[in-house]
């Protein structure tokens, strides 16, 4: 919790409320900090986690993230289009919100061709693990504030 006061200058309800839990946080804070260096550029890997934010109904989750979004400079079409769960006109970005979906529908078992999908948009094998570890870290932060009432 300290860090994250460190980091936010404050310490915010939904990290109150999962630090019930200090193995929990400190769980979400380690895999969040490895996602956050991973290849993925920093827009990519929000369009993970807004993926994962709207998928699980985390409102808390997408109002932090579209915050974020804001600060990388992204477009606001951008953004409204994963508050919304739509389609991107990015397809770069567009291939990383299909995948995430597919890694979730599929519980990792890809079919080959959304791999390719992924891969013939110039991601790696190696962004598509990456991909898994923000849903990881992302599920476990949707879940967990959902459960203890932050997410609203």
């Amino acid at each position: 919790m300290e860090g994250t006061i460190k980091n936010l200058g404050h310490l915010s309800p939904a990290v109150a409320r999962l630090a019930t839990s200090p193995h929990t946080l400190e769980g979400f804070l380690k895999m969040s900090a490895l996602f956050e260096r991973t290849t993925l550029e920093p827009v990519a890997r929000e369009v993970v986690i807004m993926t994962v934010a709207t998928r699980n109904a985390c409102d808390l989750c997408v109002n932090l993230h579209t915050a974020k979004l804001r600060g990388l400079g992204a477009p606001e079409e951008l953004i409204a289009g994963l508050r919304e769960g739509k389609p991107l006109t990015d397809e770069r970005l567009e291939a990383v919100r299909e995948f995430t979906l597919a890694v979730y529908a599929t519980a990792g078992a890809v079919p080959d061709d959304a791999l390719d999908a992924f891969l013939s948009h110039g991601h790696t094998r190696q962004n598509a693990l990456e991909v898994v570890l923000g849903i990881g870290a992302y599920t476990v932060s949707t879940f967990a504030n959902r459960l203890t009432g932050a997410s609203h």
